[in-house]
């Protein structure tokens, strides 16, 4: 009846007290989906189908650095940079970038007279999980060639074998500079990789590079111009280091290739005087 539709509350409550239960047209035909009074209601399905609010981007969830590092082998040490969640690099990494050179056998490192040190992974090194690609890697190994090396030979009886690896393992986003917290969570792995390859000769290619490797034992390396650093031969671990400009720099300033050349021949000399 349609008078039901104005009793008050009193009178519902009366009702119900008698066992008489008074349903709304309303509220029936609002859960049938039917018309009422020429107002159509909404379906549940309509209402589910309201595009919903998308989801916040979450932030990666950082944790501390794998203690023991300076105790890995390499495989483990592998494994670790891999899974690596340090910083927040993580978050935005398509691939770890570990390194390339010469084969490891078992968990040995990779037998190498040569370590090149760049700066941090750009997007093509991201995608392919290698240093140095592009053109930067192509005219890297040119430079090999000329020194009778390649990124993937092993050393041989003469020597040789080198490997590549960066300070940073993860690319920044829009090939940015590295920040100081980052090179300070991945240095503890570069330290690592040069205590197991233990290479005759460390190239340190860009300024990046110098700096983390040169921190301690050169005064204002971080201020110094790389130019400035250029022909004198370095250590770290105990190891010589011949700083030199990093293949991409040289693509956009060609002239420098000769003063590239220069550091190689003078790396080159410096292991052929220590032998």
């Amino acid at each position: 009846m349609t008078d039901t539709l104005h009793l008050d509350k009193r009178q519902r409550a009366m009702l119900a007290e008698m066992g008489v239960h008074v349903w709304s047209p309303m509220s029936e035909a609002a859960v049938m989906g039917a018309p009422v009074d020429g107002v159509m209601q909404v379906h549940a399905e309509q209402a589910r189908a309201v595009p919903a609010a998308p989801p916040a981007v979450q932030a990666p969830i950082l944790m501390q650095r794998s203690e023991g590092v300076d105790q890995m082998d390499w495989s483990a040490l592998h494994t670790t940079v891999s899974a690596c969640q340090a910083c927040a690099l993580c978050g935005s990494r398509k691939n770890t970038v570990f390194g390339v050179g010469a084969p490891a056998h078992a968990d040995q490192a990779p037998r190498v007279d040569w370590l090149i040190v760049g700066e941090a992974p750009g997007e093509n090194e991201d995608l392919q999980g290698e240093p140095f690609v592009g053109q930067a890697g192509k005219l890297l190994d040119n430079m090999l060639g000329a020194m009778k090396l390649s990124r993937t030979g092993e050393r041989t009886g003469e020597g040789g074998g080198a490997y590549i690896t960066n300070v940073l393992k993860c690319r920044p986003p829009g090939n940015r500079n590295p920040k100081p917290e980052e090179v300070a969570q991945c240095l503890p792995y570069l330290e690592r990789q040069v205590a197991l390859l233990k290479p005759k000769m460390i190239l340190a290619m860009g300024r990046f590079a110098v700096q983390a490797l040169l921190h301690d034992t050169v005064p204002d390396v971080d201020t110094t111009p790389l130019g400035k650093l250029r022909g004198r031969v370095y250590q770290y671990q105990n190891l010589p280091v011949v700083v030199t400009y990093h293949p991409a720099y040289v693509l956009r300033n060609l002239p420098e290739k000769a003063k590239v050349w220069a550091d190689l021949c003078l790396a080159m000399a410096h292991i052929q005087g220590a032998e």
